[in-house]
């Protein structure tokens, strides 16, 4: 299902959340909603599920006007950052949730509901776990489980506030790279709420980045990263360093400064500080006219070439 955002402004109280929002979803892809804390993408997210009500503008999904549907009527699934499940309802009811509070006449059958759940459980890969209660799971287990629970209703929308935000970093990344492949097997059109810049980059067919209420840039994951629309954000994925340059700053990202001993010409330096735990090395490097230390950063093999210590006079290119 195609969703689409058209001049959607909010307020709370004087506060301005979004500011004229315009949006295009496609049907069945994967796009992040990226962006620091009160850039308004959560009050996005609630607006297209029908939990908040935009100021002004419209709601589309598939052309259709939803802009005053409440989120019972919209088929959307929403799956919040702290599960919402019920501690004392088993799995299996946790997951007909949806369909058990639905008017008689349409619910399943008994027969239908298991067949639903098994279903379920075998698309999140937690077959078996029918029984058990939330306590009783992991944080990625019941992750999972709120997954099946919004999935259980057939929505055409999946929605998903800080899906991974309560997890720990491990499982955080497990969890990525299973939603990505669970992704390609459903389809569903699939927005989710992160300010984890590498969440967004590693998961997502396109990328929205919002600050302060207005969209700042739209694209594929490398477009977002390589062609920064402005400073913003350009500053905001990831690491930069402020460097000279003909005419004028050049913003360089740490990967890209290149670092060598006793080399003439570039940027000399004086190396303040190696930090090699990891696949990536970062290095400090102090140069003249500059408060902040230059961040360069490196492969291991090339740090192990190099044999970079503190206090090693550097040049760096870029």
């Amino acid at each position: 299902m195609k969703i689409e955002v058209q001049g959607i402004s909010k307020k709370f109280g004087r506060f301005p959340a979004l500011h004229e929002v315009n949006l295009t979803v496609p049907s069945g892809k994967l796009v992040a909603l990226l962006g620091p804390s009160g850039s308004g993408k959560t009050t996005l997210l609630r607006i297209i599920a029908g939990l908040e009500f935009g100021d002004t503008g419209r709601i589309l999904f598939d052309g259709r006007d939803v802009t005053e549907l409440p989120a019972g009527k919209r088929q959307v699934g929403f799956v919040f950052q702290h599960y919402a499940l019920f501690r004392h309802l088993t799995v299996f009811r946790n997951i007909t949730f949806g369909l058990d509070v639905r008017p008689r006449r349409l619910r399943p059958s008994p027969v239908d509901a298991a067949k639903r759940v098994a279903e379920l459980l075998k698309l999140v890969q937690l077959e078996g776990l029918e029984s058990r209660f939330p306590p009783q799971l992991s944080g990625g287990q019941r992750q999972r489980i709120a997954l099946a629970r919004a999935l259980a209703v057939e929505p055409k929308v999946l929605l998903l506030d800080e899906p991974f935000g309560a997890l720990d970093a491990k499982v955080r990344k497990d969890l990525r790279r299973w939603l990505r492949e669970f992704h390609e097997r459903v389809h569903i059109t699939t927005l989710f709420v992160t300010h984890d810049q590498e969440e967004a980059l590693e998961l997502a067919d396109e990328v929205v980045v919002l600050h302060e209420g207005r969209i700042q840039q739209i694209g594929t994951p490398e477009q977002i990263y390589h062609q920064p629309a402005n400073e913003f954000v350009h500053t905001f994925l990831g690491n930069v360093n402020e460097l000279p340059g003909s005419g004028g700053t050049l913003r360089v990202r740490p990967h890209e400064i290149l670092i060598g001993k006793n080399e003439e010409g570039g940027l000399v330096g004086t190396v303040v500080n190696v930090h090699a735990a990891g696949p990536v090395v970062r290095v400090l490097v102090r140069v003249p006219d500059r408060t902040d230390p230059v961040l360069v950063e490196l492969s291991q093999r090339e740090h192990s070439g190099l044999g970079l210590v503190e206090n090693d006079r550097v040049t760096l290119s870029y």
